[in-house]
C-alpha cells in the first residue's frame, strides 16, 4: 500500500474548512483528477455516507466506492474504499496557532492491483499524488481564505 501525507496551515477558520470539504459537491472541484463523486446512500455527509467515485490517473480512470468510516464534526472525515480501486483518505482539522487559521493534515492511501497493471498504475500514482496534493491544497486555499 502506497501512502501521501500532506500537512497545511490555511488561513481560514476550522469550522469554514471543514465545512468545505465535508461537502460532497466541492469534492470534484478541490480534489485533483476526481470528475465524480456521487452519493449511492440518502446520507450525504457523515458517517456511513457512501459515494461512488471517479479519477483520472494518467490515461487511466479509476473507479471506487468509499464510505465514510469515522467522521466528528469540525475535526475528522475518514472515508475507505470498499468497493473498485483501493483508495482510503483520512482528514483532520484542528485549530492553527494564528487566530482563524486551521491545520489541514490529510493521509491518502492506496492500494495497487497486482502484477502488470499494477506496475504501471504504481508508475502513474506517484507523481499524479504529488501534483494532486499541491493541486487539492491550492483548491481549498482559494474556496476558504478571504
Amino acid at each position: 500500500m502506497g501512502e501521501v501525507r500532506h500537512e497545511a496551515v490555511i488561513g481560514a477558520p476550522r469550522e469554514a474548512v471543514f465545512s468545505y470539504v465535508d461537502d460532497y459537491r466541492n469534492v470534484p472541484e478541490y480534489m485533483f483528477g476526481v470528475g465524480r463523486f456521487t452519493p449511492t446512500t440518502e446520507v450525504t455527509h457523515g458517517q456511513d455516507s457512501e459515494f461512488e467515485t471517479a479519477i483520472r490517473v494518467g490515461p487511466k480512470e479509476l473507479t471506487s466506492t468509499v464510505r465514510c468510516t469515522e467522521w466528528i464534526d469540525g475535526q475528522l472525515i475518514r472515508l475507505e474504499s470498499v468497493k473498485g480501486f483501493g483508495a482510503d483518505t483520512a482528514w483532520t482539522f484542528a485549530d492553527g496557532d494564528e487566530p482563524g487559521t486551521t491545520v489541514l493534515r490529510v493521509v491518502f492511501g492506496y492500494t495497487l492491483p497486482g502484477g502488470l497493471a499494477g506496475k504501471v498504475l504504481g508508475g502513474l500514482i506517484g507523481p499524479f499524488a504529488e501534483q494532486g496534493v499541491k493541486h487539492t491544497e491550492a483548491k481549498i486555499r482559494a474556496a476558504v481564505e478571504d
